[in-house]
């Protein structure tokens, strides 16, 4: 699983953390019922406070998204790749790039014409 922090992002790390498990779930490179690294290889390996990670872990229990099996580890849960996990996705991704848009004095219609070219070149892009 790979998760990756982004030190411009002003979301608390533990949420980026969440995010990027949520990510890895719904798009299926965490299985059900798969492994999540233990807290303090993915604190090493991002190099933050166990503490952090921790935090982010205990979330994503909450919300269903995971579950502790107690002295083994923690586990992605079954059923989170349904259509209502991926909309909340799209719209954390929609959210985060509109955010960034206006800050940089872009509108709506600007950023949705800017995907849908970039898109477009892309696919011209790709070989057959």
């Amino acid at each position: 699983m790979l998760i990756s922090l982004d030190p411009q992002d002003t979301r608390p790390i533990y949420i980026q953390i969440v995010d990027e498990v949520r990510r890895a779930i719904v798009l299926g490179t965490l299985a059900p019922d798969g492994p999540l690294p233990s807290v303090r290889d993915l604190a090493v390996k991002l190099r933050v406070n166990p503490n952090t990670v921790s935090q982010a872990y205990r979330e994503l229990e909450r919300q269903g998204m995971v579950y502790v099996r107690r002295g083994q580890g923690t586990y992605a849960s079954h059923d989170q790749t349904d259509g209502v996990e991926r909309r909340t996705l799209a719209e954390g991704v929609a959210r985060r790039a509109l955010h960034d848009a206006r800050r940089n004095g872009l509108g709506v219609d600007e950023l949705v014409d800017a995907i849908r070219s970039y898109e477009a070149q892309r696919k011209q892009e790709e070989p057959l």
